[in-house]
This record gives C-alpha cells, sequence and structure tokens, in this order.
C-alpha cells in the first residue's frame, strides 16, 4: 500500500471572525486546498487527503498563513498522519487507514494542550522524532508571526517572487524584503526542503 497524508485540523478563534471574514477564509482555505480531497465537518473542523506525503507540510504551512492574515489571534491547529491507506478514498468520513486513525489521535493530543498548533505522527518512530523537531520549530515560527507577514510568506509559497509579492500588496519591494526576513522565511523554506527529502 502505498504512503499517504491526512490533515486533521480546526480553525482558532474562528468564532472571532465576522460573516465576511469568515466567507473569505473559507473560501482561501478551499482554494489552497485543491486539488486534493477535503472536507469541512462541525463548523470549523476539516480534514484533508493528500496522496503525496511530501507535499503535506507546504499546504499545512499555507493554511496557517492564510488564517493568520486575520490577526495574531488566528491560526489553524492540525494534526498530519502519515501512513498506510485502506482502498480508494470516496469520502473522508468513512474513509480507512493508518494515516486517517494516526491523524485523528495526534489531534485529540493537541486538544489536551494550549501551547502546539501543529504535531506529525507516523507508524515509523524514527520518522515521528524528526517530525517532532520539525513541528516545534514550525510552531515557533508562527508564535510572532503578522498578519502581514503571513500575506507575503503566502504568496511566496506559492512560488511569486518578492518582486511580484510587492506589486500585489502594494508595498515596496523593501517592506516585503523586511517581511521575507523578519518572518524566518530562508529558515522555513529550507525546513520544507529537508521535509520533502524524507520521503524520496
Amino acid at each position: 500500500m502505498a504512503i499517504s497524508a491526512v490533515i486533521t485540523a480546526d480553525i482558532v478563534n474562528s468564532t472571532l471572525l465576522d460573516k465576511t471574514q469568515e466567507k473569505k477564509l473559507y473560501q482561501q482555505l478551499q482554494t489552497a486546498m485543491e486539488p486534493n480531497k477535503w472536507e469541512f465537518y462541525r463548523g470549523d473542523s476539516f480534514q484533508v487527503y493528500l496522496k503525496e506525503p511530501a507535499d503535506a507540510l507546504q499546504l499545512l504551512l499555507k493554511l496557517r498563513m492564510e488564517a493568520r492574515q486575520y490577526g495574531p489571534g488566528f491560526d489553524i491547529r492540525a494534526s498530519i498522519g502519515i501512513g498506510e491507506v485502506s482502498g480508494q478514498v470516496r469520502k473522508l468520513g468513512v474513509a480507512a487507514g493508518e494515516a486517517f486513525i494516526l491523524s485523528g489521535r495526534g489531534m485529540d493530543e493537541l486538544g489536551k494542550t494550549n501551547d502546539n498548533r501543529l504535531l506529525m505522527r507516523s507508524a515509523d518512530a524514527a520518522l515521528t522524532a524528526t517530525l517532532d523537531v520539525t513541528s516545534l520549530f514550525v510552531d515557533y515560527i508562527f508564535r510572532e508571526m503578522t498578519g502581514k507577514q503571513a500575506r507575503v510568506l503566502s504568496l511566496l509559497l506559492d512560488g511569486t517572487t518578492q518582486a511580484a509579492a510587492a506589486k500585489k500588496i502594494r508595498k515596496s519591494q523593501s517592506t516585503v524584503s523586511k517581511h521575507v526576513q523578519s518572518a524566518g522565511w530562508a529558515e522555513l523554506s529550507k525546513l520544507l526542503a529537508i521535509y520533502r527529502q524524507l520521503f524520496k
């Protein structure tokens, strides 16, 4: 069986968004999750199934950056399960397999703490140890990330250049460069590359 990834997540402080903000954020999240299979449930909770586990961290960063743009109190709390998936995945609510189980258990574990927003789990203990370090670093970066920094990094994550990002958000390139440096983009980029290597 092929190894896949499942993200189980919820939107932190979603009830503080007004109706217009809520609608816009949900659209941003849905756009980011395409073309993967995804499903919202219980209002602000959702699940995403990725055939390629190497893509899971980048998607999760994108989702968190989309939420953070609404202010420092907004975020995505998520558990990523990496493992085998049973059969063909048609509906996430009834899908089965190791990745779904690990993701769900991880979310339960996150529910017991207010400190961590990301947890990644695999049946491979050595891989899980590496993923733990990755999760801690990502949470550390997001602890201080501003909405403006998140907007810039979200664009860079899509492959937009700093010059193009400056035009899009109507700011000077020097302002964009400051956001990039202060938000730890260079380190996040290296982390993504290391994470991808784990699945080659």
